[in-house]
């Protein structure tokens, strides 16, 4: 997939605001400061599409981003660490349940976790709950050019072995590097299987 277009659509803090749902959706989560905003600019492409920064929880709303007119790009607030108040993160927490459980041409939610660290309790959490709520996500491993190649598969065995003590099978989950623009190739090709997939469903 090569892309052409990719522009900024709205910010929300209700998914009734979002763009009419009639083009497939692609969200992006994770730990806050995960290098969500970077790999998300590598993806489409693109220096500054979403904004980077070294400040965790800097995404505060649901941003929409528009590919080639085709399908949209969504990326949601972060969990975890972040400098906010108990009740802004709950906030945040029920935006983000509501969005991923409501809107209805989102196909595939990409969750984001530093190659570098072990399962991490919030990223458990967050991915049970989408299991228990049967909504499909992909894991996608960030930062591999911290590790030297034979670290990298090594942290990638370890992390889906652990995932393994609680689903029976390990989600499809990617390797990228931001820096090296490695796996851009491999999510594209994903993305582009899933438009596929949406548009015959559609056309039932």
């Amino acid at each position: 997939m090569i892309i052409k277009e990719a522009s900024f659509v709205s910010s929300n803090t209700e998914f009734e605001k979002c763009p009419p749902p009639d083009l497939p959706e692609y969200a992006f989560i994770g730990r806050s400061n995960v290098g969500k905003s970077s790999l998300i600019n590598m993806i489409t492409n693109r220096e500054k599409l979403a904004k980077t920064s070294s400040t965790p929880g800097k995404t505060q709303l649901i941003n929409h981003f528009i590919i080639d007119k085709s399908w949209y790009l969504v990326d949601l607030p972060g969990y975890g660490y972040a400098k906010i108040s108990k009740s802004e993160r709950e906030k945040w927490q029920k935006m983000t349940f509501d969005y991923l459980q409501q809107r209805t041409n989102l196909v595939c939610t990409f969750v984001l976790v530093d190659l570098r660290h072990s399962l991490q309790k919030s990223d458990l959490e967050f991915m049970e709950m989408m299991s228990e709520n049967e909504l499909p996500f992909n894991l996608v491993f960030t930062k591999a050019d911290k590790l030297k190649k034979n670290e990298v598969e090594r942290a990638v065995k370890a992390y889906l072995g652990e995932m393994l003590q609680f689903w029976e099978d390990a989600p499809a989950s990617f390797v990228t590097s931001s820096e090296r623009r490695d796996g851009r190739d491999e999510l594209l090709k994903a993305i582009h299987d899933y438009n596929q997939l949406f548009t015959e469903s559609r056309a039932v």
